[in-house]
């Protein structure tokens, strides 16, 4: 059986697991006041050409998305997001459970367009009932998309403005942000993301780490008391020295950007496979989560043999799964999946 479920089923590239093990025995200071979990953060601001930027430390996506939406919402705001967006359909309702509506507007191969998100502000502050209404306080956006698409420079760019001229954030949730990064069709840096977004995440989780995101709120923004607020959450690791040991080994040495190129490598090599056996792509996406349209009676035989993804019902015969590459795919993976396909 092999996998290409997702990009988080196998456990941490080693050179993590060699620092782990390298730092146990060391006395550390808790809740991210360590000297690993401060030097990521200066490697992480000297990536991103942002040296006041704040950065910090927590567990997993879902959790990062729900405290930094509502850290930094006030109590009668919500957050617009595409329809397809994480926030809107994968996360059980996280952010609602903290009062905050996700306010989901329609998007185009995964993403929201800027004169979409305008139209929606516009007509909200002209509803002469909009007070009884919850505030569009926020843009949440996703590199990739849900979908592996890309943001290119130009639409974040516009997007940017709009949240600009509105005076509400844009976050950008970067799950998979190096696999967006190091895609050949990415023309945005993470110099570019820090300068357009008022915060967003760099994945671990998914890139690598055995968990942890690297929160960067980017123009002296982060919201006060923050640290209590993602107490509050259950969210304060009391060992940060787990996330901070990680991001500080995949900010060395341009690791974190090596191992996600490897990642769109495999599935460049994967989309190549499938097309010399002749299957349909639901969208050609550029990253490492890669879409087909496969009939169900073929889909019973391949899960004898292979791991993947559900994704969406196409029709009443056929089906939308997802293959997923990582930081641990590996050529003999995809020899496997061409004699088995």
């Amino acid at each position: 059986m092999i996998s290409f479920e997702s990009d988080y089923t196998t456990g941490a590239y080693p050179k993590l697991l060699q620092r782990l093990t390298e730092t146990n025995m060391e006395v550390l200071s808790g809740y991210g006041n360590d000297v690993y979990c401060e030097s990521a953060r200066k490697k992480i601001q000297k990536e991103c050409a942002c040296p006041e930027a704040d950065v910090f430390f927590l567990a997993g996506g879902t959790q990062t998305n729900a405290v930094v939406i509502s850290s930094m919402l006030r109590e009668y705001e919500g957050v617009i997001a595409a329809k397809t967006g994480h926030v809107s359909l994968h996360e059980a309702g996280a952010v609602e459970i903290t009062g905050h509506k996700v306010l989901e507007l329609s998007q185009v191969d995964g993403k929201l367009e800027a004169p979409v998100i305008k139209q929606f502000l516009e007509q909200f502050y002209q509803d002469e009932n909009y007070e009884h209404m919850v505030f569009p306080g926020m843009v949440y956006v996703s590199y990739p998309t849900e979908y592996g698409t890309l943001y290119t420079k130009k639409e974040l760019t516009e997007i940017s403005k709009v949240c600009n001229e509105y005076q509400i954030p844009l976050f950008l949730d970067g799950a998979r942000l190096g696999y967006g990064l190091m895609s050949k069709e990415a023309d945005l840096s993470l110099e570019d993301i820090a300068r357009l977004c008022d915060v967003f995440y760099i994945g671990g989780t998914k890139v690598g780490a055995l968990c942890g995101e690297a929160v960067v709120f980017t123009k002296n923004n982060m919201p006060k008391h923050f640290v209590n607020h993602v107490k509050r959450h259950g969210a304060l690791m009391a060992k940060g020295r787990l996330l901070g040991v990680q991001f500080d080994a995949l900010f060395t040495d341009g690791l974190y950007f090596e191992i996600s190129k490897h990642a769109i490598n495999m599935a460049e090599d994967m989309k190549a496979v499938f097309k010399e056996k002749g299957y349909r792509f639901y969208l050609e996406s550029p990253t490492n989560q890669q879409f087909f349209i496969i009939e169900n009676e073929k889909l019973k035989k391949l899960r004898e043999k292979v791991r993947f993804g559900f994704w969406e019902k196409y029709d009443e015969l056929q089906t939308v799964v997802r293959f997923a590459t990582s930081w641990s795919t590996t050529e003999d993976d995809l020899k496997w999946l061409k004699e088995i396909l």
